[in-house]
């Protein structure tokens, strides 16, 4: 299955050749898309970010992120990219809202733990992987989708309903419907194959695709269209559901009471976004050594200098304890 060699590693098996896997502790939780919605204050709905803190409304691809950022939250501390997905909230019987908290991987010593990112390079021997751009960025998932045929076609994004802190079995595409012992893992795994030649597309998708057939795991070859193999970008978020438990605290019809901060209780609108932001050659350097988990080739800091890193918010509304709608107002859809 597409999420076998990353199961693997988790679980210690010695056979897989190559993965980066690294924590990054929370930047700023915030209203902002520079990719969605650049230059707007407070856009649509809320995001969790990690990463260096060049992050901002607007981030002009010209400019060379590493540059900008004077630190980052993940534990390379060559990686000044900005990784984000949405944020999940418990609906209350009573119409309120309140912030999921969020768990650490279990891999990694205690942090703020916000994201587990992992990238792997391509092993079909003879194909090289092609390390992301200065300016490159994408995004995955359709925040917009409520079905589960639509969500068929980004077929990386899923959840684990997880059993015990290492479970990595059982994904769904959608929001699981039963109380998850130990939480629910988010998992993002972005296309592989690039056109070779747009660092951006209108958007934001096009110029990346998923092999033509298999998947990254099982050297799928790209397209003709998107010749270029580039990393395997996957990114996992455990939400603390275990307070929420309670079916008590359910919806009266039983259906589960997660929603996301764009209104989507289904799960589909799953989705992630992705600025490059490595400073000069270093992830390149990664992939040509086939770094596997830890990485000579890269320096390194402290998972406590990265949680030093952090952002003030500029859109400054209030986005935890109860409150009666999402941030931004953003209405709940089906």
């Amino acid at each position: 299955m597409y999420f076998f060699s990353l199961l693997v590693v988790a679980l210690g098996v010695s056979h897989v050749e190559a993965l980066l896997r690294f924590s990054c502790s929370g930047l700023v939780t915030e209203r902002l898309d520079p990719l969605v919605n650049p230059g707007v204050t407070g856009s649509p709905h809320l995001h969790q970010i990690i990463g260096g803190n060049g992050f901002q409304p607007f981030m002009n691809p010209d400019n060379d992120i590493s540059s900008l950022a004077t630190c980052t939250t993940c534990t390379f501390s060559e990686d000044f990219s900005n990784y984000w997905t949405a944020v999940l909230y418990f609906r209350a019987r009573n119409g309120t809202f309140k912030r999921v908290p969020q768990i650490g991987n279990q891999l990694f010593e205690a942090s703020s733990g916000r994201m587990t990112v992992y990238y792997s390079p391509y092993t079909a021997k003879g194909v090289k992987t092609t390390a992301f751009k200065k300016g490159f960025r994408m995004l995955v998932g359709d925040p917009t989708i409520r079905t589960a045929e639509p969500a068929q076609q980004y077929r990386q994004l899923t959840y684990t309903c997880l059993q015990t802190p290492g479970t990595r079995t059982g994904e769904t595409k959608n929001m699981p419907t039963k109380p998850c012992p130990a939480g629910i893992m988010v998992n993002v795994r972005f296309p592989t194959c690039w056109d070779g030649v747009n660092l951006d597309s209108p958007d934001h998708k096009s110029h990346v695709a998923y092999p033509s057939s298999g998947t990254f795991e099982t050297n799928g070859p790209c397209p003709s269209t998107h010749p270029v193999h580039i990393p395997q970008l996957f990114f996992e978020v455990v939400w603390d559901t275990r307070g929420f438990n309670d079916k008590g605290l359910w919806p009266t019809d039983g259906s589960q009471p997660f929603v996301w901060s764009y209104g989507d209780r289904t799960g589909y609108g799953n989705h992630g976004d992705y600025v490059f932001g490595w400073k000069g050659d270093s992830l390149q350097k990664a992939m040509d050594n086939n770094c596997n988990i830890n990485c000579p080739a890269l320096k390194t800091q402290t998972i406590a200098q990265g949680n030093k890193c952090t952002l003030k918010s500029v859109v400054g509304e209030e986005i935890d304890g109860w409150l009666n709608e999402l941030p931004g107002g953003m209405p709940i859809t089906t």
